[in-house]
């Protein structure tokens, strides 16, 4: 589990830094997250230079991606919604999400309670974060406490996502509406559980809510070279990605979703995602920093993928 919750701290300062360069906008993520050190010249390492370089553009991608699918549930749903983000890590999303007055009814977020605390922490101790919960926030007094945070708006819980019945319970705790349309993202995050833990989640998630949609983002095309190159690299790190037999295509996907009581799964690589994107804005950031390698940008954009699936009792 170490090894897990330090992909917290790697994503973190790789967005963080993405943002100070000026792949897209986020002023809160340098409140959960130390600025990383400068990088070394090009000359010393090239292939190390090239393969971040690949690595922020698809964090552009996944961010833009991600959030593009967000947006359109959140407009669907006219925000009369509650979004559920597992695995949150030091996701800013609520604070965003605020500021272009996009906020659901309840924003859900759910991590190790190791993590949680360190985030909580974070906001305690800095108004920028605090003072748009407070301003969200309505009713009775708001719960806060090392593990577990509670307003009216805004709710992070400490729960380990491979025990679906203490995770219900923690969230219902903290006023999870199972009548309410319900969007799950998880990015990066079934991936670290076994097959039988992660299909015990999707399928607590499609009995749990008659209307919802899950967001998956996560690794796809692993069988081949790069991608055994991919999870040695990880296994050097003591990093074990036990659900790694799932992301074997875009089919095995799209079908562990179905099974598991799903309607409508899509699954598409993020060289599709990125080239979706509004060109003009990837023009802005390919001009950020010059790619040599187009074909390692490529080969690493083809093993991730953006999945989705609804459950859709109502038409929407």
């Amino acid at each position: 589990d170490e090894a897990v919750r330090g992909t917290c701290e790697d994503a973190s300062v790789c967005k963080r830094f993405a943002v100070s360069v000026g792949y897209w906008k986020d002023p809160y993520i340098q409140y959960f997250v130390r600025q990383a050190k400068e990088r070394k010249a090009p000359e010393i390492n090239r292939g190390k230079l090239e393969w971040e370089r690949g690595h922020l553009t698809g964090y552009y991608a996944r961010v833009h991606g991600v959030s593009y699918l967000i947006k359109a549930f959140l407009k669907k749903t006219e925000c009369n919604c509650q979004i559920v983000n597992l695995g949150a890590g030091m996701d800013t999303l609520f604070w965003r999400l605020k500021d272009e007055n996009l906020l659901p009814r309840k924003y859900f977020e759910v991590d190790f309670p190791m993590i949680v605390a360190r985030k909580i922490h974070n906001i305690k101790s800095k108004p920028p974060l605090s003072k748009p919960i407070m301003e969200s926030h309505s009713g009775d007094s708001l719960l806060i406490d090392s593990h577990s945070l509670d307003s009216s708006r805004y709710s992070i819980v400490g729960a380990d996502l491979r025990f679906s019945s203490d995770l219900e319970e923690k969230l219902k705790k903290h006023n999870l509406d199972t009548h309410l349309p319900t969007l799950l993202v998880a990015e990066c995050v079934l991936v670290y559980m076994t097959p039988q833990q992660s299909a015990n989640l999707l399928k607590w998630a499609a009995s749990t809510f008659p209307v919802a949609m899950v967001i998956n983002y996560e690794q796809v095309n692993m069988r081949d070279r790069f991608g055994q190159i991919m999870i040695e690299n990880l296994q050097r790190r003591q990093c074990n990605l036990a659900g790694v037999e799932l992301c074997s295509s875009l089919d095995s996907q799209r079908e562990r979703l179905q099974l598991n009581g799903w309607e409508n799964p899509r699954a598409i690589d993020m060289m599709k995602v990125y080239s979706f994107l509004p060109q003009a804005d990837v023009k802005r950031i390919e001009a950020l920093e010059f790619l040599d390698e187009k074909e390692l940008f490529e080969q690493l954009m083809q093993h991730y993928c953006i999945c989705w699936a609804s459950k859709d009792s109502s038409n929407l």
